[in-house]
């Protein structure tokens, strides 16, 4: 049986990104993969942005995804707080690059209420909507989860069962 349209969901953040990548096919969702990198207080910026781009490009790799999603950022008040994301972002968006992914990216507030309904929605909501979504077992960590949440966003705005503006980047 061929695979379907995958995507890539990504959850940036410097110390705990999430990586999720789903499958649809037909009107069915399936998580075909999952994970939480772990980098410790200590690392170096550069060290934890290189081992984020490295897990992309290996999850690429290994998933075929046909596209990338990722959230848009969002209003800080923090400067260094919204330098450091928008350097993962850009580590993330680059490997994608690089691998011929196209990117496309979701506010927040737009990926929760394509999952929840609305954009307000709490995390353990979207995790809990997520795990419905994907008859997974187990609630997946919060920032997969995150992940998972922005994957199966693009692909509702891409199938036509939610209208959403989202160009790739």
């Amino acid at each position: 049986m061929t695979p379907g349209f995958r995507v890539l969901g990504i959850d940036a953040s410097l110390r705990s990104p999430g990586l999720a990548v789903v499958e649809a096919r037909g009107t069915r969702l399936a998580a075909v993969a999952m994970q939480t990198l772990k980098f410790p207080p200590r690392a170096r910026h550069s060290e934890c942005l290189r081992g984020i781009s490295e897990a992309i490009r290996e999850l690429i790799a290994k998933t075929a995804p046909g596209a990338a999603a990722i959230e848009g950022g969002f209003f800080q008040r923090n400067a260094k707080t919204a330098d450091i994301l928008g350097q993962v972002r850009g580590a993330a968006i680059a490997a994608c690059a690089c691998a011929g992914v196209p990117v496309f990216e979701y506010a927040p507030r737009r990926a929760k209420q394509a999952l929840v309904g609305h954009g307000g929605a709490e995390k353990e909501q979207v995790a809990r909507m997520v795990m419905q979504l994907l008859a997974l077992d187990v609630m997946p960590q919060e920032d997969a989860a995150d992940a998972l949440a922005v994957a199966i966003c693009h692909l509702n705005t891409r199938t036509g069962h939610a209208v959403l503006d989202a160009e790739p980047i």
